[in-house]
């Protein structure tokens, strides 16, 4: 009986799809970092679950990707010109004739000349914006509804006011003090150990609120605990300005010197100091994506930093007092008092150009810029109340209710605390380049023994040599002259081996002498190798 044996033709997997370069941008948004490098790893069982676990997160980022076309619909908006047309000459009131009618309701302005100028911020979503005077009026707003909240008077001097983690709780920067209210305007917290702020601050990952003095002395506190995490004086001069890098959460500072410097909670000592003007640095801002700073002084100079070189990518005329970057890039200076500019990256390479231009009232003195998060808006706070104007192309179109929902219901919000209160960073994750946190040490490189290392294993070598015990020998052989001979023979030889170490590095001085020898008239310049 013969059997036959039929032949299965095998199929060939499917060709794996080629990504395209926006596929790859957007794997790479999620992946948050490059992989860490596992080669250098000597434990197997370490490295076999570090590789399990990489693999796993590049599933998830592709997933993310993947799913990214149908959980982020919406487009940016952008103007468009045709022929000799410029973009920074077209004017409000044409914006306002083409855009519906819920985005006209985001254009308006509020006269409040008594209590002016007024300082903004907006809570994380962009939903609620809480607005500040100089002169003691503080209002809360629902941006949403364009509803007020809550109005009282603080009868005394106003300088900032910046948002805590939700919107239930604000803080201000006060003639003396700084203290924190509730969204009904309860006084919670009287903070004396901050002093005459200046400038506020808050770190919503870690829970820091930041503050800048009259005397130059930078604080962090937690608001958790109360703690004071950090209290350093920057010994810079006075400061007018401060704002966080949302990259690496680093806070920046501008100093009356012209100084830029760097600061986290867990140094006294600032991780960088750059000299970006020959005057007092009168505004800042940091980009979304931490690499790019933009500074101004008072010499009427705008830069904009690469701060992966700390070099000057491009210089601008004018000098603002306030200014800040998009979530898309663009850039909003407050320029000659009344006039606002906006700059933006229209090519993608980082080359900055006008893109639009507003005028309030002549007369009117801008203190703060500040874009509204999520949407195309750009809120202006001025000595006679606070404007708000369309930027088309500043906001982000889509927004993640996992990181801000300006739709949250009370229980979310609860929800949304709690959860981030148990994610809550140490400030040590503060540093300037966070990628480094969860990668995998270096092995260090082994270091030779020290000069004193040495001569100590020398002098432990010759004091064994001297205790040894001579064997006891007859005929004449153990006089003393002999016993001291042989001792001191034995000494020699504990000493060959480090006084050969010793030649053969004189000798390797003296060849590396003689390779990078010199003309006379150049010797003087030559570097000189140390002794050993």
């Amino acid at each position: 009986m013969v059997v036959k044996v039929a032949r299965v033709q095998k199929t060939n997997p499917l060709p794996a799809v080629e990504q395209t370069e926006e596929e790859k941008m957007s794997v790479k948004k999620y992946l948050r970092g490059e992989a860490a490098d596992l080669g250098e790893l000597q434990d197997k069982k370490l490295k076999g679950q570090l590789a399990v676990r990489e693999e796993l997160y590049g599933k998830s980022a592709q997933a993310a990707a993947q799913a990214e076309k149908w959980l982020m619909p919406s487009e940016g908006g952008y103007l468009e010109v045709e022929g000799i047309e410029k973009t920074w000459r077209i004017k409000q009131d044409a914006i306002a004739a083409e855009v519906d009618i819920l985005s006209l309701r985001k254009q308006f302005d509020i006269v409040l000349p008594d209590f002016g100028p007024y300082t903004l911020d907006f809570s994380l979503s962009g939903r609620y914006m809480i607005a500040a005077g100089k002169k003691g009026h503080m209002a809360l707003l629902d941006m949403k509804n364009m509803d007020l909240i809550k109005e009282f008077q603080v009868r005394e001097t106003v300088r900032d006011v910046v948002f805590l983690h939700n919107q239930k709780l604000f803080a201000a920067a006060q003639k003396k003090y700084v203290y924190m209210y509730s969204d009904n305007g309860t006084e919670m917290h009287c903070l004396k150990d901050h002093g005459a702020v200046t400038k506020l601050q808050f770190l919503n990952k870690h829970f820091l609120l930041t503050s800048i003095n009259k005397l130059g002395q930078l604080h962090y506190q937690d608001i958790t605990t109360g703690e004071m995490i950090g209290n350093y004086r920057t010994g810079l001069g006075r400061t007018d300005t401060m704002e966080v890098n949302p990259y690496n959460n680093v806070i920046g500072v501008g100093h009356s010197g012209g100084t830029v410097s760097m600061w986290k909670p867990t140094s006294a000592a600032p991780l960088v100091k750059m000299l970006c003007h020959q005057g007092p640095v009168t505004a800042m801002a940091f980009h979304a994506n931490g690499h790019l700073m933009a500074t101004a002084g008072m010499e009427r100079k705008i830069k904009l930093w690469d701060l992966r070189k700390f070099e000057v990518l491009q210089t601008f005329p004018g000098t603002t007092k306030s200014m800040q970057f998009s979530q898309k890039g663009l850039l909003a200076a407050a320029t000659g008092g009344s006039f606002v500019q906006v700059f933006g990256d229209l090519s993608g390479s980082q080359e900055y150009s006008r893109y639009m231009g507003h005028s309030i009232a002549k007369g009117y003195q801008i203190r703060k810029v500040q874009f509204r998060p999520y949407e195309d808006v750009l809120a202006i706070g001025h000595s006679q109340g606070w404007s708000s104007i369309l930027i088309p192309g500043s906001g982000e179109p889509n927004f993640d209710t996992w990181v801000a929902n300006p739709f949250e219901t009370r229980k979310q919000r609860n929800e949304k605390e709690v959860r981030s209160l148990l994610d809550k960073l140490p400030p040590e994750t503060i540093m300037l380049d966070p990628s480094k946190i969860g990668s995998v040490k270096p092995a260090m490189k082994k270091k030779g023994p020290t000069k004193q290392d040495i001569e100590a294993e020398k002098e432990a070598a010759i004091e064994d040599a001297k205790k040894t015990k001579l064997k006891k020998k007859t005929k004449g052989r153990s006089k003393p002259s002999k016993v001291t001979k042989k001792k001191q023979e034995a000494i020699m030889r504990a000493k060959k081996p480090f006084l050969e170490k010793q030649e053969e590095k004189v000798k390797k001085r003296k060849r590396v002498e003689e390779e990078n020898q010199l003309p006379m008239s150049l010797q003087r310049f030559a570097r000189k190798v140390p002794a050993s």
